[in-house]
């Protein structure tokens, strides 16, 4: 058996209000994510628009707050012009970001209808790639102001009356990557990302932006990049973005939950270099992230390096999650939640079929993918003060990070519904882990339950045929002695103690 870990929560130790857009997610024009994932006319759960029924009932259920659409790669070669208007006047392309045929069948005004149903707001991007001011300007007049010009007018046009009112808007996508449609140097996409910024917010001084930092913290301009776009951009955005996917290429499962660490030192090295910037400019301002890509992805690599090109909403980036991607999933959450002062938006990438939570067959089922648990238990659970999270631990050292504690953890304080709520991931591969949560500043505590993500084989997956393999269940041990909480963690597990508090 490992040591006992322990962790002490202070409700006066804050370390921010978590905005619930942290918990946000993305809907790319990829693989199956948007045809044959939120939208299959024909389908016999679709309504009168298209939807899946299916697959909304399980994204209200998530709670998701915000959705980033409609890319991703897909919006550096994007004409929004041709996904809006009749449709049997939209224009078939040539999809170059991932070689396929984009018909437009759905395009802008059906995804914001799409999120009105999902009870989620829009994330939308505007391409900086093959496009740029002119472009940038005209989408947001076309959604955002109300009447009496010409984008507005073809949007009323169009049937929809009052304007959609977007708030949030992405300055293109990793736009310092080789592989990126009208790929720039940080000083190019610097100089593009001001002007379309300027232009955007004459149109509509109320939305907020986001500009592109590095594509991941591997890439050989990082954080380079991040301090010459805020030079151009600081007093003109509100939030950076970053990137960040993992892999258990190695088979090396230890490793691969420690990856998350990694996580943790790529937002304080972005942090470090904004404020950088903000010394530098003699500025009041604080600039804020938006960690708008993150995930498990590399089962899919292999299958989409043979892809047929140009096929319609072929299968791609369909990566099937097994126990062990759900537990990385879970510590990359509360390394969100651990930096939720300065990370105010992220988006899990993507929702449906592509490196997602849910995945369907067109025409047939829809079902939850392990990963699912961890974002919805902290999406619904996750609300409220996120705490310094005081934690000691035994630790094990992998061949390229060291000192990995075995628990990871961090508590959220909801005063409203006077719960504690303890999210905590036992890294141990073989062994169950003692803990010990003191809470001392809360007075008398009382479990509500303690739910537990576990499985004997790190490797199951949930596919149609067995989609509850990898399930949580709610008979964790946790038990509370006044006002400390002892649990036995499962190995290599995820868990969520839910604790009523005193409201004093």
């Amino acid at each position: 058996m490992a040591d006992k870990a322990k962790m002490i929560v202070d409700k006066d130790f804050r370390i921010a209000e978590v905005d619930k857009r942290i918990y946000g997610s993305f809907i790319e024009h990829l693989g199956r994510a948007v045809y044959g994932g939120i939208y299959e006319p024909g389908h016999e759960t679709a309504d009168e628009a298209g939807l899946r029924q299916d697959v909304l009932g399980l994204i209200r259920d998530l709670q998701v707050p915000i959705v980033r659409y409609p890319g991703g790669n897909f919006v550096s070669g994007y004409n929004w012009e041709d996904s809006v208007g009749p449709k049997e006047d939209r224009k078939r392309r040539l999809e170059l970001a991932w070689r396929t045929v984009e018909t437009n069948e759905f395009g802008f005004n059906e995804f914001v209808d799409w999120a009105k149903k999902a009870n989620t707001e829009v994330m939308m991007a505007v391409n900086l790639g093959t496009r740029g001011v002119d472009a940038a300007r005209n989408i947001v007049e076309y959604s955002n102001h109300p009447s009496g010009s010409y984008y507005s007018d073809l949007r009323i046009k169009h049937g929809y009356k009052d304007p959609h009112n977007v708030k949030t808007w992405c300055l293109g996508n990793e736009m310092d990557g080789p592989w990126q449609i009208g790929h720039k140097t940080a000083e190019e996409y610097g100089r593009v990302a001001l002007e379309a910024a300027k232009v955007m917010k004459w149109v509509d001084p109320t939305i907020e932006l986001v500009a592109c930092g590095s594509s991941s913290i591997n890439m050989p301009t990082f954080p380079e990049w991040e301090a010459t776009v805020l030079d151009h951009t600081y007093d003109h955005v509100e939030y950076l973005s970053l990137h960040q996917y993992y892999g258990n290429r190695e088979q090396d499962s230890a490793l691969f939950l420690a990856r998350s660490l990694e996580m943790d030192r790529f937002i304080e090295t972005v942090t470090a270099t904004c404020d950088y910037i903000k010394a530098k400019k003699r500025s009041k301002k604080k600039m804020l992230l938006s960690f708008d890509e993150w995930n498990v992805w590399f089962h899919s690599n292999e299958n989409d390096s043979k892809m047929e090109p140009w096929q319609i909403a072929p299968p791609q980036l369909e990566d099937v999650y097994n126990h062990e991607d759900a537990l990385l999933v879970g510590c990359m959450l509360i390394s969100l939640l651990k930096h939720s002062d300065r990370v105010r938006m992220a988006c899990l990438a993507q929702l449906v079929n592509v490196i997602a939570p849910i995945m369907t067959e067109n025409g047939g089922a829809a079902w939850k993918q392990t990963i699912y648990y961890p974002y919805l238990h902290t999406s619904v659970y996750g609300r409220g003060q996120a705490l310094v999270p005081l934690v000691q631990s035994p630790k094990y050292d992998t061949k390229e990070i060291t000192d990995v504690p075995y628990l990871e953890a961090i508590a959220i304080h909801n005063e409203e519904a006077e719960e504690v709520t303890v999210f905590a991931v036992n890294r141990h591969l073989n062994e169950s882990l003692p803990v010990e949560v003191d809470l001392r500043s809360f007075g008398q505590c009382q479990i509500i339950e303690h739910i537990v993500l576990e499985s004997d084989d790190l490797k199951a997956v949930n596919t149609a045929a067995q989609p509850d393999r990898v399930a949580p269940h709610k008979n964790g041990n946790a038990v509370v002695d006044g006002t400390t909480v002892t649990a036995q963690l499962g190995k290599a597990s995820w868990n969520v103690i839910r604790l009523k508090v005193s409201a004093k």
